[in-house]
């Protein structure tokens, strides 16, 4: 396969960055679980744009699930974070919870920023009030597949509802984006703005913090990922399998996720756990989950039906050797820093290349890595053009404050 062209820093079509002239923006950003970020990188996206924006000026609210009543708004460093009840009904409580955020964003907001396009006919209750609704569109949600047939069926039409409700669509990696302008072409214009990830540099991550696992730096490989079929667990696992029996070499494989059994797909994955392949479970922490990353001989990324995945990001800010999926969205990531795979006996193959490699090879495929999140996938460079591209969109939508 051909690599993705490259690309700026931010938005592909983004205006110039805003000048301090303009005017301060309302927004309000919908989709989470809320601020601070403790579940997944929907939530730790809207904190680092929220808070990013309010540096530069402006107003913005997140909103927040709550289990019973909603209490008074809070603040988080500047933002203001705004709760309302998700009911227990299962799989539609999700639709609830979105559909009343956007009723109560309605008014007040000089701008809506849904992200996901579950509830997007919902996204017609603020338009009709006159507010522009932009919908992050992340990667092929109905896709998934946790997802029965009619949940399915219900997502696929929303993706094409979303072209229609929304004043403009936000991909997060351009095969995403342009996707949307090929689909539906009538529809919304559909902008690509990066994701971004923090560098993280060996110093920067503490060796002792493995002791729980009993893992020796550079001498292990690490996936970070949810236990869902399309992120290829399975299909590690026995790449690696491939690996060890070939005599590649006997580094463990450690899987960071909640692996619980929940599920026929993770209680297939536990049959697999042994010395050799080792479940940690959910690891939240930052500075465990960096020294998990950064002291790993590789990093294997199995992720396939996303857009820009924060996993792989992080992943390439930690310096990693990274081996992922062979799928148009992981190469337009992390391009020329990374090896890839469809297959296990591939991935093994992979593997067995990583184990020869001199410490001088690794240490360049290292700056390669960072170098890439520094020119393309910095929090500033996206906070901006996000401000430049929500000022040309408000600036003939301006209300009095």
């Amino acid at each position: 396969m051909t690599q993705a062209p490259a690309r700026g820093a931010g938005a592909a079509a983004a205006p110039p960055r805003s000048t301090a002239a303009a005017a301060p923006l309302r927004i309000a950003i919908l989709g989470t679980r809320g601020i601070p970020a403790r579940y997944g990188g929907f939530e730790t996206f809207a904190e680092r744009l929220a808070v990013g924006l309010v540096q530069r000026g402006h107003a913005v609210t997140v909103y927040a699930e709550a289990d019973g009543a909603p209490g008074p708004d809070t603040w988080h460093q500047g933002v203001r974070v705004r709760a309302r009840r998700r009911p227990a009904w299962g799989p539609a409580s999700v639709l609830a919870y979105d559909s009343a955020c956007l009723w109560d964003a309605r008014r007040g907001f000089d701008l809506v920023y849904m992200l996901g396009y579950g509830a997007a006919w919902a996204c017609w209750g603020p338009r009709a009030f006159g507010t522009p609704v932009w919908i992050n569109v992340d990667g092929l949600e109905w896709a998934r597949s946790k997802w029965g047939r009619g949940a399915r069926t219900y997502l696929r039409a929303m993706e094409s509802v979303a072209s229609r409700a929304a004043t403009r669509l936000i991909a997060d990696a351009e095969a995403i984006a342009q996707r949307y302008r090929t689909l539906y072409p009538r529809g919304a214009p559909c902008d690509f703005i990066a994701y971004g990830a923090d560098p993280v540099l060996p110093g920067q991550a503490d060796a002792a913090l493995l002791a729980p696992w009993s893992l020796t730096p550079g001498r292990y490989h690490v996936v970070v990922a949810r236990p869902e079929p399309e992120n290829h667990l399975l299909e590690i696992i026995e790449g690696h399998r491939l690996h060890t029996a070939s005599g590649g070499g006997d580094w463990p494989l450690v899987i960071v996720g909640d692996v619980t059994g929940g599920t026929p797909y993770q209680q297939q994955l536990l049959t697999k756990a042994s010395d050799r392949v080792r479940f940690t479970g959910g690891v939240y922490e930052p500075a465990r989950l960096n020294a998990l990353r950064v002291h790993a001989a590789s990093y294997l990324h199995g992720h396939s039906v996303g857009g820009t995945n924060p996993s792989l990001l992080e992943a390439l800010a930690c310096g990693n050797w990274v081996i992922a999926h062979d799928n148009p969205y992981n190469r337009e990531v992390a391009r020329d820093a990374a090896d890839y795979f469809a297959k296990p006996a591939e991935l093994a193959e992979r593997l067995n290349t990583r184990v020869a490699q001199s410490p001088e090879a690794v240490a360049q495929r290292a700056d390669r890595a960072r170098q890439i999140i520094a020119e393309h996938y910095t929090w500033p460079a996206i906070v901006d053009a996000y401000e430049a591209l929500m000022q040309a969109e408000c600036a003939h939508r301006r209300r009095p404050s």
